[in-house]
């Protein structure tokens, strides 16, 4: 039998868990119990994909954002295949590794370079604060990294009569980012299954677009936007545009709540295009005299803009990725190769002590200096953003831009939800105001929307017998679930429960 099960979150988008399991001498449908009087447990032998945080209201099988614990049973496991290492598919890492895992975790080989980094990171905030065992837990993570060349094929196990192998491709969701193919043999019968990860929609900017698969006999899909596309990238270029320019007519600040890999990097190489082609111009003829901080002239220039990126984590992978341009598309390459630095430029600056960053969100609150600040986390669920929105959320001359998808139950949705409203939000138990501007470029997530889902499912040459729709809200997955039955109606597609 070749069984997939779902250990991530039944509704939302975090705490991605998957398992793909083999187990000889069973058809595959078969009732694991009772049906084979030769079966036992031990001989069934299988591989995680993913290992998952939860965030916000998601919640899986028994886990949840209070409770990491890992509440299915391992010891047939044999493997860990990382897809990417944003926190909701790694962050139950240092938890799988408490139950007894002591299998090879497999990625892709930028994403070997990053998980230590971000695992770092989520340990501080959530694990232990002590230095000596956190650096025990990376020690030991890094001792069981395989990194895997993309469209490489590397055996997993071969045991009982069973084999399984993966081969990694290129996703377009963050720099190392993958799909897994998955070729699996029981006895005579053998199975393709793909399991997408997260998905990066096409033209965004660095990495190139995910190509379908050659062949799926199973597929297990994302659906973060499988209710909606998004707009096309010269649109939201000029979106940005227009957003930054209108948020900057006061001499306020335009603050980002930023992911620190992928969409960071990614607002920065669009920014720095922005600067190259409108450097000179006005960036708001409407600005109020004093909004230059020489107080003497009335004109801001893009080249005057300062973009402060406050945020550790995403300055520490902004560098991996200048590090990492192997795998950068051929557009970033060629700016490269003409001068550029799109992730590097002289309107840059990077803010690292912390008593740098509560000068700046007191410098900025008080000021009217024109400034664009990154800083994290992503949905406003803790970090440096938490400072810079208590202080600034209630001037409306300050402005919030989301450029990700926003969780229900963190702070950030309540923002981009009640604060058209003139409404509040609750940070770190206590209620703030919101006047600051509140705008959202949709077009600047990470994953795929609808349309680039179906062309990616449709580009299979042959359309998947079972195509297992999850990593979305209920009326995402739904409306995905409505739109593949429509393009491909020989196909079964489910909503795993």
């Amino acid at each position: 039998m070749i069984d997939i099960l779902h250990h991530g979150a039944t509704t939302g988008v975090t705490g991605s868990c998957h398992e793909l399991t083999l187990t000889p001498g069973m058809k595959k449908g078969a009732d694991p119990v009772g049906s084979d009087p030769n079966f036992t447990a031990s001989d069934s032998a299988g591989i995680l994909i993913d290992c998952g945080l939860f965030q916000g209201q998601d919640e899986g099988r028994g886990a949840s954002a209070s409770d990491l614990s890992i509440d299915f049973p391992i010891e047939h496991i044999r493997a860990l295949v990382l897809t990417h290492v944003h926190i909701d598919h790694v962050g139950r890492i240092p938890y799988l590794l408490a139950a007894g895992f002591d299998g090879p975790i497999v990625c892709s080989e930028p994403s070997a370079i990053m998980l230590p980094e971000i695992l770092e990171d989520a340990l501080k905030i959530g694990f232990t604060r002590d230095r000596q065992l956190i650096e025990r837990v990376l020690g030991l993570i890094r001792s069981r990294l395989v990194p895997v060349p993309y469209g490489q094929w590397h055996s997993v196990f071969a045991e009982n009569d069973c084999s399984l192998s993966i081969r990694l491709q290129k996703a377009g969701h963050i720099l190392g980012s993958a799909y897994v193919e998955c070729d699996a043999r029981v006895g005579n019968s053998e199975e393709r299954i793909v399991f997408s990860g997260d998905l990066g929609a096409p033209n965004a900017p660095l990495l190139p677009a995910p190509q379908s698969p050659e062949r799926a006999d199973r597929l297990v899909i994302e659906s973060t936007y499988g209710d909606k596309d998004h707009e096309d990238r010269e649109t939201r270029r000029y979106r940005l545009k227009s957003v930054l320019e209108h948020a900057l007519e006061d001499g306020g600040t335009v603050l980002v709540p930023a992911f620190s890999i992928g969409r960071t990097q990614e607002l920065l190489y669009e920014i720095e295009s922005l600067i190259h082609e409108f450097g000179g111009d006005a960036l708001a003829s409407g600005m109020k005299m004093g909004s230059d901080p020489t107080g003497s002239d009335p004109s801001f220039t893009w080249e005057s803009l300062e973009i402060i990126v406050d945020s550790p984590l995403a300055a520490e992978f902004t560098r991996i990725y200048r590090d990492l341009k192997p795998y950068w598309d051929a557009e970033a390459t060629e700016l490269v190769n003409q001068g550029r630095h799109p992730l590097s430029f002289e309107q840059l600056t990077v803010i690292n002590s912390h008593e740098d960053h509560l000068n700046a969100v007191d410098y900025l609150a008080r000021s009217h200096r024109p400034c664009v600040v990154l800083a994290g986390s992503g949905m406003c669920a803790g970090g440096r953003v938490v400072n810079y929105l208590k202080a600034m959320l209630g001037n409306k001359r300050n402005d919030v831009l989301f450029v990700g998808y926003q969780a229900a139950g963190t702070p950030g949705r309540d923002i981009l939800t009640y604060g058209p409203r003139g409404g509040w939000v609750e940070l770190d138990d206590e209620r703030y105001d919101i006047r600051a501007g509140i705008h959202q470029v949709g077009g600047y997530s990470a994953h795929a929307g609808q349309r680039d889902l179906i062309r990616f499912v449709a580009g299979i040459p042959e359309a998947p017998s079972e195509i297992r729709v999850v990593h979305g809200d209920e009326d995402a997955k739904a409306a995905f679930q409505v739109r593949l039955q429509r393009v491909l109606p020989g196909s079964q597609v489910l909503i795993p429960a």
